[in-house]
């Protein structure tokens, strides 16, 4: 019996004129499906039917038939699905209800009243196997961005579903944090639970996936793994000219949040028209320092120097940028803060959002959502340019995009870091990598493709 099934579905969101899904009929069996297509295309409204949040939460009208576990998924309540079905969504900050990682673990088993003796163990088990039981009893809002992705799958472990739903569980990962991710996918899919993947990082899963499921624009087609292959882009960014005079220094810079060290006795500096690129594992202190450079957290210790100027800066999480009522306003927004001329359709259209220049930023897909709040903080010329994980949810296109005007804005003369774990976007772009590990940082050569 499959796991959810979905006959002739089809879904419109409120006061869309066009469905989000359209005629989809698919089976999801124990194993690994992979969901994959371009940002947009309805991958997270399919994953979201699986759970209720399609229609329940989101409202609109649907047709057709969706199952899982033998329930109706449109006339259940999503509480009770979610004793089936555990998600995993595209943005941990907004999952979290505890402030102590463990409490927070525990909490999906409080709700359905797991004995408190049973509760100990599985909340172990459910640390261990994310990866994150040194973090047992951290603070939620000290964690990484990475770490919290982490956090997240480990309470959809300790739940212990039949169906396990992932919206873009590595995107935010380390290389160690990513394989933990799979592996404990591998061992969900051979305990004989169905797991869903939504995913850009695709090659270790199209080796282990039953089924790779494409959906672009609405419509959802199977495909056999052996016989897929994704979209691949050669991503190359002309080398810009010879950096220019130092843009941004740290000498003997400590810092942390909460007065918690990170970074230890930093020193380090980028030029005009250079891009350092900041690499290293999930809580090692690349957000705390693109933090410390941008001024929003000041150094325990040390001495911080920027040239004046604007700064554009994308946190992990883009969503706390975005306010206006459409995406073309926060171009414009930021383009009359800056008093430069620009025209906002000309930063939406390098990034493929044209189409949405009306839309409500909050209402788009995470990808698009992304793409959003880097065409607010991206346009006309900023002096310096700090990005967190600006590929986090993107299409290969989306990502084409974003060197193109990464690369531009470098060669423009704006001082630019990036913190990534996307080893093609930094070897496409950066004239420095700066590995950031244990509060230390070390300069590797850069390579690019």
């Amino acid at each position: 019996m499959a796991a959810a099934r979905l006959i002739q579905l089809t879904y419109w969101y409120p006061n869309s004129a066009v469905p989000a899904l359209s005629e989809v009929s698919l089976d999801f069996s124990e194993g690994i499906t992979l969901v994959a297509g371009p940002s947009g295309g309805g991958k997270s409204t399919l994953l979201r039917v699986l759970n209720g949040l399609v229609p329940h939460f989101h409202g609109g009208r649907i047709s057709g038939r969706a199952d899982v576990a033998g329930a109706d998924i449109i006339r259940t309540p999503t509480r009770n699905l979610a004793r089936t079905v555990g998600f995993v969504f595209q943005d941990p900050e907004l999952q979290a209800v505890y402030d102590v990682v463990e409490r927070e673990v525990a909490f999906g088993l409080e709700n359905i009243g797991v004995p408190a003796a049973a509760m100990r163990d599985r909340v172990d088990e459910a640390l261990g196997e994310a990866g994150v039981m040194h973090l047992a009893r951290r603070r939620v809002r000290t964690l990484s961005g990475g770490e919290r992705q982490r956090v997240a799958i480990a309470s959809v472990l300790a739940m212990q579903p039949r169906l396990v739903v992932l919206d873009e569980p590595t995107s935010q990962l380390d290389d160690e944090g990513a394989s933990l991710v799979i592996s404990s996918a591998i061992r969900m899919a051979q305990a004989g639970h169905s797991v869903v993947i939504s995913e850009h990082r695709l090659e270790r899963l199209t080796q282990v996936a039953e089924n790779v499921v494409v959906v672009d624009r609405g419509t959802a087609e199977v495909r056999q793994p052996s016989a897929w292959r994704p979209i691949r882009l050669t991503m190359d960014a002309t080398i810009g000219r010879s950096p220019g005079a130092e843009a941004w220094s740290l000498s003997g810079v400590t810092a942390g949040p909460g007065g918690r060290p990170v970074l230890q006795d930093v020193n380090l500096a980028g030029r005009r028209g250079e891009l350092v690129a900041l690499s290293g594992p999930n809580g090692g202190g690349k957000t705390t320092l693109l933090r410390v450079i941008a001024g929003s957290l000041e150094p325990l210790a040390g001495k911080v120097e920027r040239r004046p100027g604007r700064i554009a800066y994308l946190p992990q999480n883009p969503t706390a940028l975005l306010h206006r009522p459409t995406v073309r306003s926060e171009v414009r927004l930021t383009l009359d803060r800056a008093r430069e001329p620009d025209d906002p359709d000309q930063m939406l259209a390098t990034l493929g959002l044209l189409a949405m220049a009306e839309r409500y930023p909050r209402d788009l897909s995470s990808g698009e959502r992304q793409r959003a709040a880097l065409a607010a903080v991206l346009p006309g010329r900023p002096d310096l340019v700090l990005l967190d994980e600006p590929t986090r949810g993107m299409d290969p296109f989306a990502r084409g995009a974003l060197i193109k005007v990464v690369a531009a804005l470098r060669d423009a003369g704006s001082a630019i870091v990036l913190a990534t774990h996307d080893a093609e976007l930094r070897d496409a772009l950066a004239d420095r990598v700066v590995t950031v590990c244990g509060g230390m940082v070390t300069e590797q050569p850069a390579m690019r493709t």
